[in-house]
């Protein structure tokens, strides 16, 4: 029986590439390594950690901390003590491979694991190399990238182009045929750990927007803001709102619904573009190499969208941008192959493929 660890900070498109192995490969037993709470002093399981062990797959949590734009001193404590936990982790799992998918959780794990002689390989989802695969691209064996411009920012010698994942929910809805709301329906997501920016700004509208369109709003599980409690206080015709969607749930709606509000990570501009949905992007201002904002570039350069700066945020702001973006949505609509010309439909497959053929290799 071969082990794999999976780690990093995308989940779904990791999760997109376990849910291929499970179909493909039956002499496999998979681990993740992740963070159990979004965010420092929560108290409620995140999005990452219920849709891990929805597919009864073990999870351990590591306390690690992370250098970028953290001045706290008991945060960067964990920087060391994230390393030695992911000593004792893999010294307790003992896997043939660790797969890592970015974020700054992956650097201890590759590195840990390169100590005690457990190869790696990486796959960047960013179109630029971010801070964590950057370091860790000198000891994994094999770098996947989602974007062609990503290539040249790793060694040519074992950089790969595959795409990033899609969730196999999400594929189905592709040839399912587009179904005609009676109104508008807007789509509004913080991403997996909710935005309380956002969410702020949706509890000052809603009364407006619900006059002319049908809102479901997914706004983060977060115990430190309670955003959910008060959003669920606006009793409110069209109006939908939950902490969390599952995979299935948020494929329905992202194919039904006629326009997204949301950050730009890189998975949700995969699936946006993907599925030729129009989006209003509000990129995180505070991420490293200002990657939020060039994943959301590649969206509004497609013509499928804009792009709202967190520091232009405001109820009038929002507000406007939706109604304008609604108003010529049949404009954004006729632009979805440009978008869709841009996707690996097929990356999950790929990848897993790599990671077959390294199992195999180890036989």
């Amino acid at each position: 029986m071969k082990k794999i660890v999976f780690v990093g900070g995308h989940h779904t498109a990791a999760l997109a590439v376990i849910d291929t192995l499970n179909v493909e490969n039956r002499d496999l037993s998979l681990f993740w390594i992740g963070h159990r709470f979004s965010m420092w002093g929560d108290i409620n399981d995140s999005a990452e950690y219920r849709d891990v062990i929805a597919r009864n797959i073990p999870f351990y949590d590591l306390k690690a901390g992370k250098f970028y734009h953290t001045f706290n001193p008991l945060k960067l404590i964990r920087i060391p003590f994230g390393f030695f936990q992911a000593l004792y982790f893999l010294v307790k799992i003992r896997p043939t491979l660790i797969v890592s998918f970015g974020g700054y959780l992956a650097a201890p794990i590759v590195i840990a694991g390169w100590c005690l002689g457990i190869p790696a390989i990486t796959h960047e989802q960013t179109v630029i190399a971010g801070f964590a695969n950057r370091l860790i691209s000198i000891f994994v064996k094999e770098i996947l990238v989602s974007w062609s411009t990503s290539l040249s920012q790793y060694p040519a010698n074992k950089t790969t182009l595959t795409g990033l994942p899609l969730r196999q929910d999400l594929l189905a809805t592709l040839s399912k045929p587009s179904s005609l709301n009676s109104q508008p329906t807007i789509y509004i997501t913080g991403g997996k750990q909710g935005s309380h920016k956002i969410n702020l700004i949706v509890q000052e509208i809603i009364p407006k927007l619900v006059k002319q369109y049908k809102v479901i709003h997914q706004c983060g599980s977060s115990s430190v803001y309670n955003d959910l409690d008060q959003l669920r206080g606006l009793v409110a015709p069209n109006y939908e709102v939950k902490e969390y969607f599952n995979a299935s749930e948020t494929a329905e709606i992202l194919s039904t619904c006629d326009l997204v509000v949301g950050r730009s990570g890189a998975n949700t501009v995969y699936e946006l573009l993907a599925l030729g949905k129009p989006a209003i992007l509000i990129p995180l201002p505070w991420v490293s190499h200002n990657e939020q904002y060039l994943n959301a570039k590649v969206l509004a350069d497609a013509g499928l969208g804009v792009i709202l700066n967190e520091s232009d945020l405001t109820s009038e702001t929002l507000l406007k941008t939706i109604n304008e973006m609604l108003t010529s949505l049949e404009k954004y609509k006729s632009r979805a192959s440009f978008g869709q010309n841009l996707i690996v439909y097929d990356a999950a497959s790929k990848i897993a493929a790599r990671v077959t053929a390294y199992l195999s290799d180890k036989n």
